[in-house]
């Protein structure tokens, strides 16, 4: 357990490590494109994707780099995506928010709040017309379950009984708008998904341990049954909505809030645990950071120094 642990952790830190370094670059103003972060939530991202098969496909949003990474999409790629050069993933047409790596079974990214959910439900029916068994895994966050689609897409699914693992990321907010005024009191997500015929799990998207557990129980269940299961797991971002910078300043979080989740960072938490059960834990840890340190460099250079895509490639790919 603990090798896979370790793992797990190294995927984690490096997604964290990744997200910090396009954070700290960003003011150069060579990325052309809104960030949308995933630091705070990277238990969420890895501890799912841990659990997928490499032919099992995921889709997701705006805020896209974990899941990305977390399925094992190429960094080196999705960097010259948002650095807008031509060998980026989508030959840097899409940018931060419209990510891709067919190879890996992470499919394109779409932006609009719930749009990824009726296409992810499309990929599972076609799996299913074509006697496919993979799982599609979509990833959304908790505003997207105020859109009609979301409840058009999990009837659905439920009446289709398709194979889809929906993830949703409740990090209180859209924007900066909390859910106490968007939302009634008491509303559940997992009760909403649960009145349209699924089954689903709630849990603490802060324990990647707890994500693992719960997105076991799921992948089982779809498995054994060949119908969909809905998880909700509870997690914060820890920078602004849309940028690499902290707006704390604007007073729209409440400071004892935002203590609450910092103490309760991923990072930390594995970190703790690992140190517990492994009293080597903390040279290893030096050794992964050096790793990893290594491959951004690396992938960094390549993105900053790869070519524009030039004009002939403007028309390509485009769909009208």
């Amino acid at each position: 357990m603990n090798d896979k642990l370790n793992k797990i952790y190294s995927k984690m830190i490096r997604i964290r490590m990744i997200e910090q370094r396009i954070a700290s670059f960003y003011e150069e103003q060579e990325m052309r494109c809104p960030v949308h972060l995933s630091i705070g939530q990277e238990a969420v991202a890895t501890g799912v994707c841990s659990q997928l098969k490499d032919n099992d496909i995921v889709l997701s949003a705006h805020r896209a780099h974990a899941h990305y990474l977390a399925k094992g999409g190429n960094l080196k790629q999705m960097l010259s995506e948002l650095y807008g050069k031509e060998d980026g993933c989508v030959m840097g047409k899409g940018g931060s928010m419209h990510l891709a790596d067919l190879a890996t079974g992470f499919y394109p990214a779409v932006p609009i709040v719930g749009s990824t959910i009726p296409i992810g439900v499309g990929v599972a029916f076609a799996n299913k017309m074509k006697k496919n068994s993979n799982i599609t895994c979509i990833f959304l966050g908790d505003g997207s379950t105020e859109e009609g689609v979301f409840h058009e897409s999990l009837d659905f699914a439920s009446l289709k009984n398709l194979n889809i693992l929906f993830v949703c990321e409740n990090n209180f907010y859209s924007v900066y708008s909390p859910m106490n005024v968007r939302q009634f009191k008491n509303r559940s997500v997992l009760n909403l998904a649960k009145s349209h015929g699924l089954q689903g799990k709630h849990g603490d998207g802060s324990s990647v341990m707890e994500v693992i557990k719960k997105t076991k129980n799921g992948i089982n269940y779809i498995k054994k049954n060949n119908k969909p299961f809905f998880l909700e797991f509870e997690t914060y971002r820890f920078i602004e909505h849309c940028g690499p910078n902290n707006d704390d300043n604007l007073k729209y979080r409440n400071k004892n809030e935002i203590d609450k989740w910092l103490r309760k960072d991923p990072i930390k938490l594995i970190e703790k645990y690992l140190m517990k059960k492994n009293k080597n834990f903390f040279l290893e840890k030096k050794k992964i950071i050096r790793k990893i340190n290594l491959e951004l460099e690396k992938s960094f250079n390549h993105a900053k120094k790869a070519r524009f895509p030039t004009s002939k490639y403007l028309k390509e790919h485009l769909y009208g």
